[in-house]
């Protein structure tokens, strides 16, 4: 093939010159910088290599990091992990091998990514996330992506994101948008972990956090301030109660405070007993975190704008039928148990007490029944968490009975970008609330943020206002 048979071919000329044509009405002072950008902008772009590695998330935990190439550039993302994965989520893939980080290893997701994944999507148009995302679910070929790894599929997923972003020249988050088929992006309300408990803490508090929620605030720049402003407070009130030792925090920034120290009078004792219903008595511990909480708003002057939110994360101290709130206390656990009815009294004792906005997984995850009633009694947002599992079926019959009012959005639990965007679509579609939340085992890929802005979600749960990991999607 002559060089003009070979110019004849591609259009070559015709292309140059449009490119000549364009530097000159735009009187550039560098045509050969503008020229070149122009001939970019003119080929479509394409996947041409994904290429994966093992990293570390927060807590010192291998995770997977990809990188997506396209003939426009290069794209990274990282997924974060879970504590644990439950039976109804996407599984993450690690290898198992004790000798190794403890098992935690992901270099057979890696190594997934690099051998197979790859060779499916190099060819492919990285703005069709709906293609690339359904050609991994394919090549899986299992429920919950076990053979791939949720998290080499869902690293894949969100760096192609960003690909297709680059490729239309927006903001990814109006790339998700757009995606999503809706365009009225908004600012979430944050929700910040400032008291950790549960299983994630020494203390004897037995929900998994207390959070603040700045609703008065009129932007987000305000509601990140008012959050700053009250996570400062708090530390000064716990170092006043608790010393130094009290601002401690746990994975997600959340202080953790010994408050199964803290010791009342005698004469107290016997008056808080007549005072509360003694079915109360054992959230003590809860009443404690929230009390504090509730003194460093006050010190803010942001008493009427800033509610609370506990993350109970019943799942953890439910036995059989029965609530153990003072599993975290040896010399108490088991002498106590609550039913689910003593349960929703507890809380609608707190509601009153408190300004409570939010309460997530306030039952265990099968606990349907005590779920639906207490979300029927309308007293606030009833997050559902380890009760749904990003899972649409779970999502579908949570609608169905009324079990909630709020979807818990964790991505990695679902595995890709458009497997997200659906789910959310039916919670809003059911008129519910939606949380995009963080995971314990974070890094500092801030995609969730895009997502929460995006989707519209309302929520955004990503920690502390600290932590490099946390505080980049509240930058973001």
């Amino acid at each position: 093939m002559s060089v003009q048979e070979y110019l004849d071919k591609h259009m070559l000329s015709r292309k140059i010159e449009d490119a000549v044509n364009a530097a000159v009405r735009a009187k550039t002072p560098d045509p050969v910088l503008f020229i070149s950008n122009h001939m970019k902008k003119a080929v479509s772009s394409v996947i041409t290599k994904v290429k994966a590695r093992q990293i570390l998330d927060s807590r010192g935990i291998p995770t997977v990091e990809v990188e997506l190439y396209t003939n426009k550039g290069v794209f990274r993302a990282s997924v974060p992990c879970g504590d644990s994965t439950g039976m109804y989520e996407a599984v993450e893939l690690r290898d198992g091998d004790k000798g190794t980080y403890l098992g935690n290893a992901v270099t057979k997701a890696v190594k997934n990514i690099n051998e197979k994944i790859s060779e499916a999507l190099v060819g492919m148009d990285p703005t069709v996330q709906l293609q690339i995302d359904q050609a991994m679910i394919d090549l899986d070929k299992t429920e919950k992506k076990s053979e791939l790894g949720a998290n080499a599929i869902l690293a894949v997923s969100i760096a192609a994101c960003r690909a297709g972003a680059a490729e239309k020249e927006v903001p990814l988050y109006k790339h998700i948008a757009d995606l999503s088929g809706k365009m009225n992006a908004i600012l979430p309300v944050p929700a910040f972990t400032v008291i950790s408990g549960g299983k994630h803490s020494g203390n004897s508090l037995p929900v998994q956090d207390i959070m603040i929620l700045p609703t008065g605030a009129v932007r987000f720049e305000e509601a990140l301030q008012m959050g700053s402003e009250t996570y400062h407070h708090l530390k000064a009130v716990i170092t006043e109660k608790f010393g130094a030792n009290g601002c401690n925090v746990g994975e997600d920034g959340g202080f953790v405070p010994d408050i199964s120290r803290q010791v009342l009078p005698l004469c107290l004792t016997i008056l808080v007993f007549h005072i509360i219903d003694q079915r109360t008595l054992p959230l003590t511990p809860v009443r404690e975190g929230l009390d504090i909480v509730r003194e460093a708003i006050g010190r803010t002057g942001y008493n009427d704008k800033i509610k609370i939110g506990i993350g109970v994360a019943a799942t953890e101290f439910c036995i059989g039928t029965k609530y153990d709130l003072e599993f975290k206390s040896p010399n108490k656990s088991g002498q106590n148990f609550k039913s689910g009815e003593d349960m929703i009294q507890m809380y609608k004792d707190l509601c009153i007490d408190y300004p409570i906005a939010s309460i997530e997984d306030p039952f265990d995850k099968e606990d349907w029944e005590h779920s639906k009633r207490f979300c029927g009694l309308g007293l606030c947002q009833v997050v559902g968490d380890d009760l749904l599992m990003s899972n649409p079926k779970r999502i579908e019959r949570a609608i169905h009975e009324s079990a909630c009012n709020s979807l818990l959005l964790k991505i990695n639990q679902i595995g890709t970008v458009t497997e997200a965007v659906d789910v959310v679509k039916m919670a809003k579609e059911a008129h519910w609330g939606v949380v995009v939340s963080q995971r314990f085992g974070e890094t500092n890929d801030c995609f969730i943020a895009d997502l929460a802005v995006a989707l519209g979600a309302g929520q955004i749960k990503a920690g502390a206002p600290c932590r490099g990991e946390r505080v980049a999607k509240y930058n973001q």
